[in-house]
Parts: structure tokens; sequence; C-alpha cells
């Protein structure tokens, strides 16, 4: 995500993540957030939304997480547009 800056000890493999999501979990919750990444560059982040208020996200990041949840809700419309 364009301008956020990522703890190291809040990086979790895809792999790992997938083992041990109690791990991540406990992860945002300590940090605020986890960053799982795949293929060394970051994927997913699991935010503790608890803890950590949206108002701290950046406008960029509240751009990215309203584009994947209405690309996620009509992925079906988009993918048939694509044809």
């Amino acid at each position: 995500m364009r301008g956020m800056t990522i703890d190291p000890s809040t990086i979790v493999s895809l792999a790992e993540a997938q083992q041990d999501f109690s791990r991540v979990a406990r992860i945002a919750e300590q940090e605020g957030q986890a960053v799982i990444v795949e293929n060394n560059r970051p994927r997913y982040v699991l935010l503790d939304l608890v803890h950590a208020s949206l108002s701290d996200l950046s406008d960029d990041e509240k751009i990215d997480l309203a584009a994947a949840r209405i690309l996620k809700r009509y992925l079906p419309a988009f993918q048939e547009l694509a044809k």
C-alpha cells in the first residue's frame, strides 16, 4: 500500500499465515496490523479494528479498502464486462 510504513515485526509469509493464522491474529492484536507477504511483496494486511481506528489510515489506504470491497461484491459483473 502506498505511503504505508511496515514494521518488520508485523511481517508474516503467506505460507506461515495459512499454517498458523492465530499467530497472525495475535500480531495484529498487539501491533494493530499484520502484513502478509507473498513472494517477498506485501499482499494482505490484517487490521485489528477494535484497537486501530480507520481514521488512522491514509486516504490511499481507505481507497484501497473500499476498492477491494467493491471488487469483491461486484466481481461477477466485472468479469462479464471484461468478456
